[in-house]
């Protein structure tokens, strides 16, 4: 019991210090790297810069959630699996919050209020079994993904280093889906599903704009 309320305190105070922070480290090269900047109007801009800022805390939570859910996992393999997911989603932290700088832009300051939901989300979660945990990633997955489509339709043409971030973070998404698939995640219930949506809804709603 000791070695977790240490585990959780180790993960809730790295997690505020990243969520927090407008920088992050990646492993892997950033997509849009050599990408050309095309020039924007100020409106272009200022609504690529709101989307981004979206799935920056949108990452946050998803790295939050894995984080979480690595606590309390019974297999071995599942909180390998989640873990691996984890480190993929600081990529996507870094490439956003890169993006981000690129458009003149800051992360939202809500960062870490979403980290604490969904970690808290995520112990929760893991607590329910196995299957539902990795149920309940497949479904974050599959929304974030619809997500994803979503804004690479809604950016401007113009804005090619954005769409070239995103299509690498759906794909990266799209792969977390059907890993926890394969794994034997287990169909949630469609209260659930409606209840994860209307979360989102709420964080993209703010984060959009602060």
């Amino acid at each position: 019991m000791s070695n977790l309320v240490d585990q959780l305190i180790v993960e809730i105070d790295r997690g505020l210090k990243f969520s927090a922070s407008n920088t992050q480290e990646c492993k892997r090269p950033y997509p849009a790297e050599t990408t050309a900047e095309v020039p924007l109007t100020e409106i272009e801009k200022n609504y690529s810069a709101g989307l981004m800022r979206v799935n920056h805390a949108g990452e946050v939570c998803a790295q939050a959630l894995y984080r979480g859910q690595s606590l309390t996992t019974e297999l071995n393999d599942t909180r390998d699996q989640m873990k691996q997911a984890a480190d993929e989603e600081l990529d996507h932290l870094a490439w956003c919050s890169k993006r981000l700088e690129e458009l003149g832009a800051d992360t939202s300051i809500l960062n870490p209020l979403w980290y604490v939901m969904s970690f808290s989300i995520g112990i929760l979660t893991g607590l329910t079994g196995d299957k539902r945990s990795l149920g309940f990633v497949e479904e974050t997955e599959k929304q974030v993904v619809r997500h994803l489509d979503k804004h690479l339709d809604e950016l401007s043409d113009k804005d090619i280093k954005t769409k070239a971030v995103l299509e690498q973070i759906r794909a990266d998404e799209n792969s977390h889906a059907l890993r926890a698939k394969e794994a034997g995640a287990s169909e949630l219930p469609e209260e659930i599903k409606a209840g994860m949506s209307w979360i989102a809804k709420i964080m993209t709603s703010t984060s959009y704009y602060i």
